[in-house]
């Protein structure tokens, strides 16, 4: 998730705003020091997808010392090497007020990998691997649940908590895999999950600020791999070959008629292709050319039909060539889609807990993507922006870039936002 959203009015004021939730205020207040170290310590030992042994290990050891059960070993997955458990860890409080224990749970997800990115902030808790960083601040959702596991070991609940630890967003589908083992079933830990909260760092919006939508939030994602076999020859001897490169070019052109010709203008596809593989020698003509992309979509209908005429396009434009195409068409994550009514709840609760001043409506969905979307597949999901950018400054370092942190001014409000969804 990697694009910023556009929003309807951002707040003047930063702050969290409202006399309520001052003791809760409190007693996260003297959780955070040693919430900081945990996650300056996470950043400096970043682990990317199905590889997060440490993180998993210093997951199970806050749930440990706070007496909370959890399972871990989980969402092993086709990436996982060999002989390895999986890195999730799903941990679970009961209900403490009477007929609690009879509800489903409310869940509460935060991923836990890193990204092959190379850091160059200068800090002094910066990535001590090479080519890794937290650059999506999956350091920052981690320790904001482990805080808001902090706060609610020592509180009433109405209902069950479950704290899902995903690995493997960035690519991986680890939230697909924990969905697949039953975890909103209840057939991992706990009863079944009924409603499933998650939160981004986002630093477009400023420190203090929450930020959401109902409906479509992000896009869908597919690979698009493209594979043009012609025949070779030499360069100066073109009427021998049938050019796959030439061939290639065409594709890619054609393909853009997909959003500017074939779906409406008020639907959204982005189809980008961004990698192109071809030729050995300056003076062939290659046998194979190969293009690779991303499909962004926000309806399933709209998905569906720009995966056929991705098939249909490149097909038809080969043969025009005296080429063939090999189209491989990889689904990607689904879209993030927030319930309406939970969101609606969402926005209630974050107003009252923040003050209206501070809580933003995302205009427009965003064409990233999230495997978030596969909870909301099985239940009611909402999916927030938690707001990054330091108060007085008008930008901030963006998600996936080499020079981003997630900001710790930020980890009060996030707990603080998961501990009130959990009690509501």
């Amino acid at each position: 998730m990697a694009a910023a959203p556009s929003v309807s009015s951002v707040p003047s004021n930063s702050a969290a705003s409202g006399a309520a939730g001052s003791a809760l205020r409190q007693a996260i207040e003297r959780e955070l020091p040693e919430l900081r170290a945990i996650r300056h310590d996470l950043h400096r030992h970043p682990e990317i997808a199905f590889t997060e042994h440490r993180t998993s290990s210093v997951i199970q050891r806050e749930l440990t010392k706070l007496g909370i059960s959890f399972v871990a070993g989980l969402a092993k997955g086709p990436r996982t090497p060999e002989g390895e458990p999986g890195t999730g860890v799903v941990g679970y409080l009961p209900a403490t007020e009477p007929g609690g224990e009879s509800q489903p749970a409310v869940g509460l997800r935060a991923d836990i990998d890193a990204l092959p990115i190379e850091e160059q902030t200068g800090l002094p808790h910066a990535s001590t691997i090479a080519g890794r960083m937290h650059a999506c601040g999956h350091d920052g959702h981690t320790t904001v649940l482990l805080g808001a596991a902090r706060v609610l070991k020592n509180m009433k609940r109405p209902r069950p908590v479950t704290f899902v630890f995903q690995p493997a967003e960035e690519g991986g589908g680890g939230g697909e895999l924990l969905c697949k083992q039953g975890l909103m079933d209840g057939k991992i830990i706990g009863p079944r999950i009924a409603t499933m909260y998650g939160l981004h760092g986002w630093p477009e919006l400023p420190v203090g600020t929450l930020g959401s939508r109902p409906g479509p939030l992000l896009a869908s994602t597919d690979e698009v791999r493209v594979i043009i076999h012609g025949r070779q020859s030499h360069a100066a001897y073109p009427q021998y070959s049938s050019d796959s490169v030439l061939c290639v070019a065409h594709c890619i052109t054609a393909l853009q008629q997909i959003a500017s010709r074939n779906v409406s203008p008020l639907d959204s596809v982005v189809l980008s292709i961004c990698i192109l593989k071809a030729g050995t020698a300056r003076n062939v003509l290659p046998e194979t050319a190969e293009f690779v992309g991303t499909l962004r979509t926000l309806k399933a209908e709209t998905r569906e039909f720009a995966r056929r005429r991705i098939t249909e396009i490149c097909t038809a434009v080969a043969a025009s060539f005296s080429c063939r195409a090999e189209v491989k068409l990889e689904p990607g994550y689904p879209v993030t889609y927030n319930d309406p009514a939970l969101t609606e709840k969402w926005f209630q609760t974050a107003r009252e807990t923040f003050g209206a001043g501070n809580i933003v409506t995302v205009e427009n969905p965003v064409m990233g993507g999230e495997d978030f979307s596969y909870y909301g597949q099985h239940a009611p999901a909402v999916f927030y922006c938690l707001g990054l950018r330091p108060a007085g400054r008008d930008t901030y370092p963006t998600l996936h870039q080499p020079t981003f942190d997630f900001n710790d001014d930020a980890l009060p409000v996030g707990i603080e936002a998961m501990v009130t969804l959990a009690t509501q």
